[in-house]
This record gives C-alpha cells, sequence and structure tokens, in this order.
C-alpha cells in the first residue's frame, strides 16, 4: 500500500516535521504541498534543510487537486482557519487536523476559547487522535483531531489512572514547560532569542491557557465526572521537547500507580513507565513519550513527569501515528527513530 499525502500549511514548523517524518515512511508519499505565503516556490527554497531531499513545489489551495491525488491530508493550518478547508474534501478523503478546531466537542465551549465554530456538523464526525488511549476510533475515522502538545503530555499519564479510580479528580495540579517551537514559526516578540534566551518565564497563568478545556474535557471522560485542573505552562530557552510536573493524590501506593500505568501501555510502542527521572534530551526528535512516577506516602501526593517533543509525538508524530492507524499499517511505520544525542 502507498498513501498519497498532502500537506496544508507544509512551510510552518509541524508541517516540516510531517515531511521529515514522511520522507522516510515505507508507505507514504507526499503528492501535494500547500502554502499561503510561498505558493510557486520550491518548498527548499522556504525550508533550506530539505534541499536535495524534498523540492516539491508549493501550490494555491485547490480542492479538486487534493481529492484527485490525495488520500489523506494533514492540516497544519492556523485555529480557525482549518476548519474551511477541510470542510472542502473531506467528502473524498481522510482528514488529520492539526489545529485546535474539531479537538472540542461542544462548538459553544469552542467558541469561548477560540472563535464561532463555522462547520459544528463536522464536531460529532470528528474522533480526538490520543492514539494509544483511542486507537479503534481512530481507525475507523475519516476525520482525526490531532490532540495539542500539552494535552498530550498531561493525558497520556492520568487517563489510565482517572480511568480505574486510582487518583482523586479533583484539586489535580499541572506544570508544564515547553520549547520554543510550541509558538510557532511565525514571528513573534515572546519567540525571539533576546527575550526567551537565559530566561525562564510562566504565562497564561490562571486557567487561561486555550489547552485546559481540551485536556479537561479528556480527563473528565475518564473520570465519568467533571474534572478541572490547576494548569501553568511555561517557556524555557529550547527549541523543542516539553515537560509536564503534574501533581495528583491517591489513597493507592505508588506501586500500585505505576502497576497500571504499565499494564496500560504494555504493547504499545511510543509509552514507557521508566524508573528514572525522564529528561527531554531522551525523546529529542522521536514520537515516544517518557513517564515516570513518584509517591509521597505521609501526604498522599504523586508526582508524575511526562515528556515528550512538542513537535513530535505532541503534533505531527501523533499524526503520522494517527495516520496508520487510520490505514491499518503498523502503529510505528516510520515513527521508530532513535533519540537525537547529545
Amino acid at each position: 500500500m502507498t498513501i498519497s499525502i498532502g500537506i496544508l500549511g507544509a512551510t510552518g514548523y509541524t508541517g516540516a516535521e510531517l515531511i521529515r517524518l514522511l520522507h522516510v515512511h515505507p508507505e507514504a508519499r507526499i503528492t501535494y504541498c500547500s502554502s499561503r505565503q510561498y505558493n510557486g516556490k520550491p518548498i527548499s527554497a522556504v525550508l533550506e534543510f530539505l534541499k536535495g531531499y524534498f523540492d516539491m513545489e508549493l501550490e494555491e489551495f485547490d480542492a479538486s487537486a487534493i481529492k484527485s491525488r490525495c488520500d489523506l491530508v494533514f492540516s497544519c493550518l492556523p485555529h480557525g482557519v482549518s476548519m474551511a478547508f477541510i470542510e472542502q474534501v473531506i467528502d473524498s478523503v481522510k482528514v488529520v487536523d492539526l489545529s485546535a478546531d474539531f479537538r472540542i466537542r461542544n462548538a459553544h465551549v469552542y467558541r469561548q476559547w477560540y472563535q464561532e465554530h463555522t462547520n459544528p456538523g463536522l464536531l460529532s464526525q470528528a474522533v480526538y487522535g490520543l492514539s494509544e488511549v483511542y486507537a479503534g476510533d481512530i481507525g475507523k475515522a475519516r476525520l482525526v483531531a490531532n490532540p495539542g502538545c500539552y494535552p498530550t503530555s498531561v493525558l497520556l499519564p492520568l487517563i489510565p489512572l482517572l480511568q480505574d479510580g486510582l487518583i482523586e479528580a479533583h484539586g489535580i495540579i499541572v506544570d508544564s514547560k515547553s520549547g520554543v517551537s510550541g509558538a510557532g514559526r511565525g514571528l513573534s516578540l515572546k519567540a525571539h532569542i533576546c527575550e526567551t534566551g537565559e530566561s525562564f518565564s510562566a504565562y497564561k497563568v490562571g486557567h487561561t491557557h486555550r489547552h485546559v478545556p481540551e485536556i479537561e474535557q479528556e480527563l473528565s471522560s475518564a473520570a465519568g465526572t467533571s474534572v478541572s485542573i490547576e494548569f501553568t505552562p511555561h517557556l524555557i530557552p529550547i527549541s523543542r521537547g516539553m515537560l509536564s510536573t503534574i501533581y495528583v493524590k491517591s489513597p493507592h501506593t505508588g506501586d500500585e500507580l505505576k502497576n497500571c500505568l504499565q499494564a496500560f501501555y504494555r504493547g504499545k510502542p511510543f509509552v514507557r513507565v521508566i524508573d528514572s527521572l525522564p529528561a527531554t534530551k531522551d525523546v529529542r526528535g522521536t514520537n515516544r513519550c517518557l513517564i515516570h512516577l513518584s509517591k509521597n506516602e505521609t501526604s498522599g501526593m504523586a508526582t508524575i513527569i511526562s515528556v515528550i517533543d512538542n513537535l513530535t509525538k505532541g503534533a505531527s508524530g501523533q499524526a503520522v501515528q494517527n495516520m496508520n492507524l487510520m490505514f491499518d499499517l503498523p502503529e510505528a511505520a516510520g515513527l521508530d527513530y532513535v533519540p537525537v544525542f547529545p
């Protein structure tokens, strides 16, 4: 099987990461790349690291061309923009959307955190693309809403524990740190080296980050009750990588909590529960999530450390993993990378 792939918004960080991964995928071939800003140019003229590897010409969005040339489209367009383009092709091709447009099931909640949803009818068709949790549904889906990077790092360790009732559903505190690439490739003062270098800062404090409703939606589903979290994101001066420190209360022992996670992820290639403390360098350039759990038996609090590469497992790698599931391919096809070291 060879899957013909289109990428909308191919010159951003997630688009570039998709090209890196799909270039060596044994069953995928990129046949279409669009760009609103650079159409008519070879993509390697915009992303010079691709020269000699991938030189496809960037095109304007053309629904008829996509329908005739693609089996699946990855949409790397901004939130609020992606849904309008997806609507024009979803009847003929499968779609993995890397924006937030279909992650939140409730159109009213989406409007509160983003904007008016222009195609709420598609929300019921979209499957949330947390690969290890919803693999069965993803395999049957035409439209997959690829999770955000912060949610991926938080949901993977918490969902199994909430499903089994091993941790309290209230009082969950999440402290997350992200590399600067999470802000996207567009010019931004907050991503300027003079602003981020040799510095460490919090942002969107006080239940205001747009990933909060996505995280709470999935945690509430796992717990069977409404879950509200305290979530504080931070920007750290590295290009890629994400580390979330999560605090939960539990009457169960640390071994019981770890056994739950190990059982849930047994046989799943990209999530590992480890005894050592993970670092972002341990997953750089890979689709892996490493989880460490320790328990203070005196206070009853457990501390969970979760690390991912925000561009790979937090975005494009998970998108390819979802594509594999949608076409009944081995889940790890094209994703079996050793971390870049040092």
